[in-house]
């Protein structure tokens, strides 16, 4: 069986930067341990299947893989996936399209060479203290800023957001694996636990996303999911509407910029990113 495929760099002004990802067509017949092979062999942070399309009313459901497993929602496999749909796939280039994931469907539009993605609502869990991450990383207290707490938050996968003091806190930024991957067990309600380090300066976020996988720590270039967590943080705790740009990727050489439009209303989020994608590749795959 052979699945046309594509290979795009998502929030990168340019190729060769963003996070990468390959997005799969016709994958209606493939099972969850092909997908997840697959997602393996490419060994992008993730890739998408798309398992149904339906051009006519320019929608289709989607399945999203790491190597190691299958997430309920991401950013950047959405925001690539759908930048494909809307320039390769759908007549006539819509500007509206709409994916279904599996926590839901995903309104998605497209602004000039930016395409935006609204976001669930979030969920806030456990807060956790400063101490702790001195014990799995470099961190001194020192580092931490202390306007916010330290707490796991979730639109559809979790992550713990940890705000830190300044730049050089964020850069110089090493952890232990083992130590973090046994706070990551003990602490984080889903299999998926990642860690997602950030310095806000003014309307400027700087941003690291680590987690654990296949006994690996493991930092993404960009993660969409932890960014859409991170603005209904931010929300939450700093400004309930702000348009801001975060950047992530610079440390592993793979810059990248994810758009913030946010507001709070009562206790509705209206959690927006955004992002552009580039054209790399595209192929077909022997499954």
């Amino acid at each position: 069986m052979s699945l046309p495929f594509y290979i795009i760099d998502v929030f990168a002004d340019k190729k060769y930067a963003g996070n990468q990802l390959a997005v799969f067509l016709d994958a209606e017949n493939l099972s969850s341990e092909e997908m997840q092979q697959m997602a393996r062999e490419i060994n992008f942070a993730e890739s998408t299947f798309v398992t149904k399309l339906d051009k006519e009313n320019n929608k289709a459901e989607v399945r999203i893989f790491t190597p190691a497993q299958e997430m309920q929602f991401a950013g950047h496999p959405i925001i690539g996936t759908s930048w494909v749909l809307m320039n390769k796939i759908f007549d006539h280039s819509p500007s509206e399209i709409k994916l279904e994931v599996p926590i839901g469907p995903i309104p998605i539009n497209k602004t000039g060479d930016l395409v935006w993605l609204k976001a669930a609502q979030p969920k806030f869990w456990d807060t956790f203290s400063k101490i702790d991450f001195t014990f799995f990383s470099n961190l001194q207290v020192s580092d931490f800023e202390n306007q916010f707490p330290i707490q796991e938050v979730t639109t559809g996968s979790a992550f713990v957001m940890v705000g830190l003091s300044s730049k050089r806190a964020l850069e110089n930024l090493v952890l232990d694996k083992d130590k973090t991957d046994e706070w990551l067990k003990q602490h984080c309600k889903t299999s998926h636990r990642g860690l997602y380090f950030y310095y806000l300066e003014g309307s400027k976020l700087f941003s690291r996303m680590l987690c654990i996988e296949h006994n690996q720590l493991v930092e993404d270039a960009a993660t969409g999911s932890a960014s859409t967590c991170l603005q209904a943080f931010l929300l939450k705790y700093h400004l309930p509407e702000f348009e801001l740009t975060n950047y992530q990727g610079d440390y592993i050489g793979r810059p990248s910029e994810i758009y913030f439009k946010g507001k709070l209303t009562g206790d509705h989020y209206d959690i927006n990113i955004g992002g552009k994608a580039q054209f790399v590749a595209k192929g077909e795959w022997e499954a």
